[in-house]
């Protein structure tokens, strides 16, 4: 006996993505805005002074991507649980992506969904974390293994927030945007290039232009069965090595940029790109204080880690190359030989 279940409604979850001053926001629910203390410490009076909502609650967790686990979570969920949120309660995600992420991943799990808006306050975050619906936390075998898609209901992207950011998080911020570029959008590097992202109106310029490249490829592609896997250019090379620091010494651009390099290390032994176009992204990286060198101490032990990525199946990998500057391929062919040649590589640095 068969039984079909016909489930064939569409759900439309299109949002808008403003990028200026916050406005003025109202809620006439419950809404509870999850931060950290830096952030709170810093903005939150600003965010108050725009916002209300008929109960207001505020959860703060601990700083940092090692927090970004089931024991933070678990905080977030007893707080909702204690203030009775229902369906029509709403989140919001106040904060970097290690906020993002989890108070996202919170939002697709409290009585299976409720809504959540992010507020995005690193340039990371602005440019590629709280724009797509990747919701998700870490844990011992690797980032971001649990987790769910779920779209936000909007996002606000303040240029203001940026004014506190230290140095190291707008060279992380910096990375995503060069990966966006090298994969999608030649022009956009040469832009990059040419210009110097420090600067107020290049910045917000910079911004939209990472947004826009983002979000249409989330529309092309929202659970990342295809095209959207392309942004995850280097991180599969950056996952390995956040695990085996422990996530302590490099913040995720920063292994993201020197996954960007690993991954260039590759194309270049595929003949997909040439050396003079590794050494203008490794430039580019370097203009803003990223890393983009990193110890390999042990190669088999870094291979076998790739086995933990999410985009990985069955006993192939799947890596994201560029091919050249502003195409990219996504491939689970690459053979050992070539892989381990590149991880010995930087093992001898």
């Amino acid at each position: 006996m068969q039984v079909n279940i016909s489930l064939k409604k569409v759900v439309d979850n299109s949002y808008n993505i403003m990028i200026d001053s916050l406005p003025t926001l109202h809620f006439d629910t419950k809404v509870a805005i999850i931060t950290n203390p830096k952030v709170a410490g810093l903005h939150l009076g600003y965010l108050l002074s725009k916002f209300s909502a008929k109960e207001l609650y505020i959860i703060t967790i601990p700083d940092g991507e090692e927090y970004k686990n089931q024991q933070s979570i678990d905080t977030i969920l007893d707080s909702l649980f204690n203030h009775r949120f229902n369906r029509k309660s709403l989140l919001i995600a106040f904060g970097g992506g290690v906020i993002g992420d989890m108070t996202g991943y919170v939002a697709s799990i409290y009585q299976r969904g409720i809504d959540f808006i992010q507020i995005p306050t690193t340039l990371l975050s602005q440019v590629d974390a709280s724009v797509g619906g990747k919701t998700g936390m870490n844990n011992a075998y690797g980032k971001n293994l649990v987790g769910a898609f779920h779209q936000p209901k909007a996002v606000y992207i303040d240029p203001y927030f940026l004014s506190t950011l230290p140095s190291r998080e707008f060279g992380a911020g910096v990375a995503e945007i060069v990966k966006m570029a090298v994969t999608f959008n030649k022009d956009f590097f040469e832009f990059l290039e040419k210009n110097d992202l420090t600067h107020p109106d290049i910045l917000q310029e910079v911004i939209q232009k990472s947004v826009q490249t983002k979000s249409g490829v989330v529309a092309e592609d929202e659970k990342e069965h295809g095209l959207r896997a392309a942004l995850n250019y280097g991180h599969t090379f950056a996952h390995v090595i956040e695990n085996e620091t422990k996530y302590k010494t490099y913040l995720h651009g920063e292994a993201v940029a020197i996954g960007m390099v690993m991954a260039n290390e590759v194309a270049i032994k595929m003949n997909l790109m040439t050396q003079n176009e590794a050494y203008r992204i490794e430039s580019l990286l370097q203009k803003y204080n990223l890393p983009t060198k990193y110890f390999i101490e042990n190669s088999k032990s870094f291979y076998d880690t790739f086995f933990l990525d999410k985009k990985s199946a069955d006993a192939k990998i799947t890596f994201i190359i560029p091919i050249g500057i502003g195409n990219v391929t996504i491939t689970d062919s690459i053979d050992v030989g070539t892989i381990m040649c590149v991880l010995n590589k930087f093992g001898d640095s």
